[in-house]
């Protein structure tokens, strides 16, 4: 017996009265065929999940832009924000490991409950510094480092919660819908930010933050209880269990392959580090400011957009090929970026990568979630966490060396071909990939 798929079944909310047999049938015409699927929002726990993600998506945000800014008021220095960003990396890694195994072990719901409330504490602890004039860099790289700790718990709980919430057919609309969310936070919470600290100061971004996070502990407070499953209830969650998920990975082939070309398409093909020597050299002309906040915006943007027309992917059934497809399509839209010389030209390619990168989410969201059983999801979504915040980081560094060395605009079309080519070598020779579909 599949005890995943059964659990699946059983936990997402009977009370909507509408079967998943009827709702396969229901025959979605004209524009609703391109827009967003909206099924798993019928059902109330995925419902209270989702849109505690609306506020956390934006106040998040504000303390992402108001902590760089705040290390570089006090000491003037980029680097030190570059410091500041690699002490959050370092528990990110671990506990995001560390909290995809405890994840599997004991009530996601509480877990949920304990790290949400972590990092509600560490935002009013960021806006208790802020207001006392405290100006030590120190305290920020400690609160930012446990701030990154909470979220590496939190995160591993929260997507592996999904598949005990919803059918596992509604599995790509679900993680569509939660991908959309962030990525407007993404572009929301930085122009929020930048238009509220004139008006009420740097501060009150944190503390805007602590009160959202309120609002998502009550959201997942009333959230159904999450138990482990079967012999999960037993297991302790210690390093023995995180290795475990890691040769799980390892004789599952098409988890392996999922994170792969994740991997491929970020590492090779992520050229954020360039973007300030793009807007200062080949699209200067157009105003340096204005070309460094498009090229920000616009991958974001993109996948907004590609999630808000998610309805024509997400009940593809070959979940694989969408996502050979999609790191395709991303290294194409890269290299694209790299040979344009107009800025316009330039944005609308890395919008067109952002979409690619949307449906590359959502369709690795769901291999993860369809393909692991319930008692290792914790663990691959730990894992899927360290991969998403890893692989742009590693990113900067190569893109930042072969661009310093090759010129941007090399650097930027090589990771794009690379992109292609590696992923259709991954894909050639891995046909577990290819061939993976509910």
């Amino acid at each position: 017996m599949d005890t995943s798929k059964s659990t699946t079944d059983s936990d997402a909310d009977p009370d909507d009265g509408t079967s998943v047999q009827a709702e396969r049938a229901t025959h979605r015409g004209g524009w609703r065929r391109w827009a967003m699927d909206t099924r798993p929002l019928r059902r109330p726990a995925f419902r209270r999940l989702w849109s505690s993600t609306i506020v956390t998506a934006v106040g998040s945000q504000l303390t992402a832009v108001a902590v760089p800014k705040q290390i570089y008021d006090i000491t003037g220095s980029s680097a030190w924000v570059g410091y500041a960003s690699l002490a959050g990396l370092l528990p990110l890694v671990v506990f995001a490991l560390w909290g995809g195994a405890i994840a599997d072990s004991m009530d996601r719901r509480k877990l949920l409950l304990v790290t949400n409330a972590g990092i509600a504490v560490t935002s009013l602890l960021f806006w208790i510094q802020a207001v006392t004039g405290l100006g030590s860099v120190l305290v920020l790289m400690v609160l930012l480092a446990l701030q990154q700790a909470f979220f590496g718990l939190n995160s591993p709980a929260r997507n592996a919660s999904i598949a005990r919430l919803v059918p596992a057919d509604e599995l790509p609309a679900a993680n569509a819908l939660g991908s959309t969310v962030m990525q407007t936070g993404l572009v929301a919470g930085p122009l929020l930010a930048g238009a509220l600290i004139p008006v009420i100061g740097l501060a009150e971004l944190y503390l805007i933050d602590a009160v959202a996070l309120c609002v998502t502990v009550w959201a997942v407070f009333r959230l159904p209880s999450l138990p482990p499953l079967g012999a999960s209830a037993s297991r302790r969650a210690g390093w023995r269990e995180v290795a475990a998920g890691f040769r799980y990975i390892s004789g599952h082939k098409v988890l392996l392959l999922s994170f792969l070309a994740d991997i491929i398409a970020m590492v090779f093909g992520m050229p954020r580090a360039l973007f300030p020597q793009l807007a200062a050299e080949t699209y200067a002309p157009y105003g340096e400011g204005l070309a460094l906040g498009l090229l920000f915006a616009a991958i974001p943007v993109g996948a907004v957009a590609g999630g808000l027309l998610s309805g024509t992917f997400s009940r593809a059934r070959r979940h694989g090929l969408m996502v050979i497809a999609a790191v395709v399509a991303w290294g194409a839209a890269i290299t694209g970026f790299g040979l344009s010389t107009s800025l316009w030209v330039a944005v609308a390619f890395l919008a067109a990568a952002g979409v690619a990168d949307m449906v590359s989410m959502v369709f690795r969201g769901a291999i993860l979630l369809s393909a692991a059983t319930d008692e290792m999801r914790g663990r691959m979504q730990g894992v899927f966490t360290v991969v998403v915040a890893g692989g742009p980081r590693l990113a900067d560094v190569l893109h930042g060396t072969a661009g310093a060395a090759l010129g941007a605009r090399t650097a930027v079309v090589g990771g794009g071909l690379l992109v292609i080519a590696a992923m259709l070598v991954l894909a050639a020779v891995t046909p577990a990939l290819r061939r993976y579909g509910t």
